[in-house]
């Protein structure tokens, strides 16, 4: 039976952490959502997911981080790297893990500590934040069946568990947060780009005390043996062993067997619970927009489970959001809506071309062991290799490129002036602890905020202009020493997700014109 349309100004697919997050973000500019999830069930296995500190200090916006600690793993939880041949046999290289909270230095270190925390524990705790909160309509057990794309948004059609009522829902915009696997993607006929013929794994997911007393309690979380990495997943002995396949290998009933033969060593799990069968294709969608409709986080780029790491689906949902509530709050413009693939698919491009190298570093680890290499050789070739993959997340700039970024004619990075480059356009900017012992990120406004760093707040009057054409910016004037040091340049626009859109050593002329390119009222 269908019932009367319903009306929303984002309807979200999809409950999970990435569909929480972005209905989170609405929420917190003001921006109401219905989301809508189907029939939650349990993980197939234990899933871990690494937040980076840019995660992390991302989330603290919205007033998440304490509670994804508090279900997280513990911060002393090991988070170092071995290699080796087997595991009887000494490590060929170590690389320490890092600490949970890295002390502040000259900006570019996050306010936050990393976090390692459950899949599971982290959508539920994220769909029960959704469910509480008074912006956001949560229609668990409604499956998302199909859309329509219209002039002015998209009619959805969707299927009500228990009753089997179908709905329609007419959006202005609609989010896909619907997974790898995503319905979403599909009805809009965008397709996954590989950046190679796929790989086969298989992985395991156990408990082992005899591999938590061997390296989790010597500080390593992750050792790969050959051509096996064992994760350790942070809690009760749980460990996961990523097995690669040869294309015509037969999937085999007793995967553990499989694990031992391929370490080399007697291993017996306490218990098994779960494997998983997946390829390495590392695919992107060759669009991140059709319309009014979106992909949003594993929907857009499938990387899990080569990589735990959430941050590049948590980027796309912070990205996604504040832009689409500066459209729908009448101060953005299409162009804002426009660089969101502009500013996070060349972001999962990287990511897949750095994944790639990691997995074709342990193939020929793998090789080279096999062949008879010597530890010397082996180490040799792992010192040229960006090893450090995995339980420490994807480290790399944080940098925009973008049609909504004023770009100047100075230098991005000078060699001899570190502090200017990170204020650069589209850079993070830097994280400072003022006198008083805040958080200058702390201090940023919910929307746009103008940081006055001159002697005569040259910074007012651009605030008032930007506030009589309705476009919410804070004016933050300080004279904190440590934030003059370190940011370099008077004046600085920095957007809701702390990337610089603007700076400047003076109020300049057209500052008009910067206001509409950075809103995406007019891009260049």
């Amino acid at each position: 039976m269908a019932t009367p349309a319903l009306r929303t100004e984002v309807l979200v697919v999809g409950a999970g952490a990435v569909g929480a997050i972005l209905a989170l973000e609405l929420a917190h500019h003001n921006v109401t959502s219905i989301v809508v999830e189907r029939a939650v069930t349990g993980p197939r296995h234990p899933g871990l997911d690494f937040l980076a500190g840019r995660s992390m200090e991302l989330l603290r916006r919205l007033g998440l981080t304490e509670l994804i600690r508090e279900h997280g793993v513990t911060t002393d939880h090991p988070t170092g790297l071995q290699w080796s041949q087997g595991l009887d046999e000494p490590p060929i290289l170590v690389a320490p893990g890092d600490s949970a909270r890295t002390a502040l230095d000259d900006g570019g270190a996050p306010v936050e500590g990393h976090q390692r925390v459950s899949g599971a524990k982290l959508a539920k705790q994220l769909r029960d934040a959704v469910r509480r909160h008074p912006r956001i309509d949560l229609r668990e057990g409604w499956t998302f069946t199909g859309l329509r794309i219209e002039p002015d948004g998209a009619v959805v059609e969707l299927i009500e568990a228990g009753t089997g009522d179908r709905h329609f829902v007419e959006a202005r915009h609609v989010a896909g947060c619907d997974g790898a696997h995503s319905t979403v993607r599909r009805c809009l006929e965008v397709p996954m780009e590989q950046l190679a013929a796929p790989a086969r794994h298989c992985s395991v997911y156990f408990r082992s005390e005899d591999l938590t007393r061997r390296f989790a309690r010597r500080g390593l979380s992750t050792v790969i043996v050959g051509g096996v990495a064992l994760v350790s997943r942070g809690d009760n002995d749980t460990w996961v062993g990523h097995l690669g396949l040869a294309p015509d290998e037969p999937i085999t009933t007793d995967p553990v067997a499989v694990l031992r033969a391929m370490l080399g060593v007697r291993l017996d799990p306490a218990e098994v619970l779960g494997v998983t069968q997946w390829d390495d294709s590392l695919a992107v969608a060759a669009t991140y927009q059709r319309g009014p409709a979106y992909l949003v986080g594993e929907a857009a780029h499938r990387f899990h489970p080569v990589s735990d790491s959430a941050d590049i689906s948590v980027g796309d949902a912070i990205d996604l959001g504040w832009k689409l509530a500066a459209v729908i709050n009448g101060w953005g413009g299409p162009g804002l809506l426009a660089s969101y693939e502009l500013e996070r698919r060349p972001r999962a491009l990287i990511d897949r071309e750095i994944l790639a190298r990691a997995l074709e570093t342990r193939r020929r680890f793998s090789r080279l062991a096999k062949a008879g290499a010597t530890r010397e050789l082996l180490a040799e070739v792992l010192q040229q290799e960006p090893h450090q993959i995995g339980t420490a997340g994807i480290q790399v700039g944080d940098r925009l490129a973008s049609s909504v970024i004023w770009t100047d004619d100075r230098p991005q990075c000078s060699p001899s002036d570190s502090v200017k480059c990170t204020v650069a356009p589209g850079g993070r900017a830097p994280a400072v602890r003022m006198a008083d012992g805040s958080q200058l990120f702390d201090r940023l406004g919910p929307e746009l905020t103008l940081v006055d760093l001159s002697d005569d707040a040259a910074g007012r009057p651009l605030v008032d202009a930007a506030l009589e054409r309705k476009i919410p910016m804070d004016h933050l004037a300080t004279a904190d020493p440590a934030v003059r040091a370190r940011w370099g340049f008077p004046l600085v626009l920095v957007r809701p997700d702390q990337h610089v859109a603007w700076r400047a050593g003076a109020a300049p002329a057209d500052w008009h014109n910067v206001l509409d390119l950075v809103t995406g009222r007019k891009t260049t």
